[in-house]
This record gives structure tokens, C-alpha cells and sequence, in this order.
């Protein structure tokens, strides 16, 4: 079956009260859309573990985060997604569309599947964020009636912040980018 009601995560998950909240919201969101788009239960069930466990150690320490996920140069703010997915394949998790959907679900691949993209979008639309919740709720809501132009429109909204802020837009997000445009 799938469902979120029980948000169980692995024994060395490092999250506050207030992450778990998000990791709820953002898991809800996912078996939302994909009971919605009528998915079989194994499709289903990566959606829901990759919500699930996506932030599972958002609040690990750098060092712990540098060690578990065997990336020295990246910022400490995008290294919980590939040591979740380091410590999920360690634990012997073999869904490599759900390793990758965590892995990068922060800054997005070019060569992600459907899981990759729901957890980037839901992680992004999920309603407990403050900004934009009128157009947030609205692509929320279109997932189901049109997947691919959500997306789209989600990484549009993310690199446009991106952008805005100044931050750095890693390869990965611009193939991403020129994937869908």
C-alpha cells in the first residue's frame, strides 16, 4: 500500500522535529500525485521512499556529511542528498532511480526519471514553505494534469532564485534546464 501516514526513517536519520514536518509534507505530496496518476505500488513506493528519506541527514554535521558523502568540494548545504543516498545504498537500497532522485535532489539531474523529478518538484511545492503559496499550490495541484509542464515550470522558478541570489548553477541543473525548455 501506499501512504504517508507513517513516516518511519532509517536509525542514523539526523533531523529536527521541524525537518520531519517537511519530510511528512513532502512525502504526502508525492503519494498525493502518484495514487492520482493511477502508478502501480512499486512506482508508488519509490515515490514515497524518496520523499521519505531525501532529508534524512539535513541535519548531520559537515564532518559526518563530508565523510558519508564522498564529496569534498561541494557547500555543506548540498551534501545530505548524496550521504543519504551513500548511506541508503550501504544499507543495501538497489533503486537507482530512487538513489539518484536523492542524491540530487537539491540543484536536479539531466538524467533523472519520473522519481527524480516528483521529489524535486515536491520539495520545492510542498505547502508548509512560506513564499509563494498561491502559485506554489496551483502547480501543486497540476502535477497530475501535466507532469512535464510542472517540471518545467518548477526548475524555471528555482534557477530564476538561483539567479536572483546569486548563487552558483551547477552543470547538472543547467542540463537539466536545457532538457526541458
Amino acid at each position: 500500500m501506499c501512504d504517508a501516514a507513517s513516516i518511519e526513517l532509517p536509525p542514523w536519520a539526523q533531523v529536527s522535529a521541524a525537518r520531519r514536518e517537511h519530510i511528512a509534507r513532502v512525502t504526502s505530496l508525492l503519494v498525493a500525485w502518484s495514487v492520482a496518476l493511477g502508478m502501480p505500488a512499486p512506482a508508488c513506493a519509490a515515490w514515497r521512499d524518496a520523499g521519505l528519506w531525501h532529508d534524512a541527514l539535513r541535519d548531520a554535521s559537515e564532518p559526518d556529511l563530508r565523510a558519508w558523502s564522498g564529496e569534498p568540494a561541494l557547500p555543506v548545504g548540498l551534501l545530505h542528498g548524496p550521504a543519504a543516498a551513500n548511506r541508503l545504498a550501504q544499507m543495501g537500497e538497489t533503486r537507482s532511480e530512487v538513489l539518484d532522485a536523492i542524491r540530487w535532489h537539491t540543484i536536479g539531474s539531466d538524467a533523472w526519471g519520473r522519481t527524480g523529478r516528483a521529489l524535486y518538484m515536491a520539495d520545492y511545492l510542498e505547502p508548509g514553505r512560506k513564499f509563494s503559496r498561491a502559485d506554489r499550490a496551483y502547480l501543486a495541484s497540476q502535477v497530475p494534469r501535466d507532469f512535464d509542464g510542472t517540471f518545467r515550470q518548477v526548475v524555471r522558478h528555482r534557477l530564476e532564485w538561483s539567479l536572483r541570489e546569486g548563487h552558483e548553477l551547477y552543470p547538472t541543473a543547467v542540463a537539466m534546464w536545457n532538457g526541458v525548455r
